[in-house]
């Protein structure tokens, strides 16, 4: 009810399953808060980001429901007294030092809303002797490539990881004689240059369950589990909706089991026994990557000051391209296009010697 009802709201996004569909999908977050302003009225309605806080503070997100009720507390929406609470939280027997604190945080939000969100936004905020999470420190364009070096090297095999690196440091040193202290179209280049030749594909996928990472999500989000299952949508079991889009199965926990022999199955990737590999959207990937790996041969031959903005630009054009499946398909027909635009963009530049479009 209007003037009555207390709405609160944790602001944490959590995409829904159109952002699959949907390489543009956004969530209309302001949309929606103006809608529950309206519904409430504006001194009902208090929102604030309780996963990140909770996760920034703690470590992780598993504080974010209690500190949502110390929120909700503070702004008048619990008929108990904030000791009650407490006593409760000790008697549950969980977790009890880090509830209590998030509990209080959660009510500190409420009260000074700019203080907890100015804290959150510091590199390190402590609580309850718990480190927060790391600061984000700007990367050299040497952490960038040594970063995903070892990322490709785990992903495949050394010779994958140098691969990248070689590629990288022809550009790198056309960059360099054509542009001194320049690093912009290598930065690009980087990190386009990665997102081709690591692709989310069946062995990848198996890895990431498989590697130790996702297990260690699992221990942040949830204290216990009865089982796991897995949807997935395997090319090779070929299902289709109506609409002829990849229809998804259900898998149960002993598909861990398959993930583990896939993971060691990733040297087959790429070579004649990449079952895999023949499928339409993996060809369309290796090609993706060759004529990459010849646009930036291109832009090594023919860097200097007046191509550098159309260099970054096409250098840039992989990351037009995203999502999985059909999705991907089509968002890498509009990059084709774009890569055409910039190909001409950067023949047409002043000055320079003569350009041969990389096919």
């Amino acid at each position: 009810r209007e003037g009555h009802t207390i709405f609160l709201a944790n602001t944490a996004e959590i995409m829904p399953g159109e952002f699959a569909r949907s390489a543009d999908f956004s969530l209309p977050i302001e949309r929606l808060k103006k809608a529950i302003r309206a519904a409430a009225g504006d001194d009902k309605a208090h929102f604030f980001d309780a996963t990140r806080t909770a996760t920034a503070l703690f470590g992780n997100s598993l504080g974010a429901n209690m500190f949502m009720l110390g929120f909700a507390f503070q702004h008048g929406g619990l008929p108990l007294s904030a000791e009650a609470v407490e006593r409760a939280i000790e008697l549950n027997g969980e977790a009890v030092a880090m509830n209590i604190a998030a509990f209080r945080w959660g009510r500190r939000a409420a009260h000074q809303p700019d203080f907890v969100r100015g804290l959150v936004a510091q590199p390190n905020p402590t609580v309850a002797g718990k480190a927060g999470q790391a600061a984000d420190v700007a990367e050299t364009l040497d952490d960038i490539i040594a970063r995903r070096v070892a990322f490709l090297t785990a992903y495949q095999n050394g010779a994958y990881g140098r691969r990248y690196a070689e590629k990288l440091a022809v550009l790198r040193a056309a960059e360099a004689k054509a542009v001194p202290g320049s690093t912009v179209v290598s930065q690009a280049a980087a990190r386009n240059l990665f997102k081709l030749m690591a692709i989310k594909d069946e062995y990848e996928v198996a890895r990431l369950y498989t590697d130790g990472s996702f297990a260690a999500e699992l221990g942040k989000q949830f204290q216990s589990y009865e089982k796991l299952e897995f949807h997935l949508a395997p090319p090779i079991m070929g299902r289709r909706g109506n609409d002829g889009s990849p229809r998804k199965s259900s898998f149960g926990p002993w598909m861990m089991k398959g993930f583990r022999v896939l993971a060691a199955m990733k040297g087959l990737r790429g070579t004649a026994f990449d079952l895999f590999g023949y499928t339409a959207e993996r060809r369309m990937e290796r090609q993706l990557l060759v004529q990459y790996e010849a646009d930036l041969e291109l832009i090594a031959g023919t860097l200097d000051p007046a191509r550098i903005d159309a260099a970054v630009a096409l250098a840039s054009v992989p990351a037009l391209i995203r999502g999985y499946g059909y999705v991907r398909q089509a968002s890498a027909e509009k990059a084709a296009g774009e890569r055409s635009r910039l190909l001409q963009r950067l023949a047409n530049a002043p000055a320079g010697q003569a350009l041969r479009a990389a096919e």
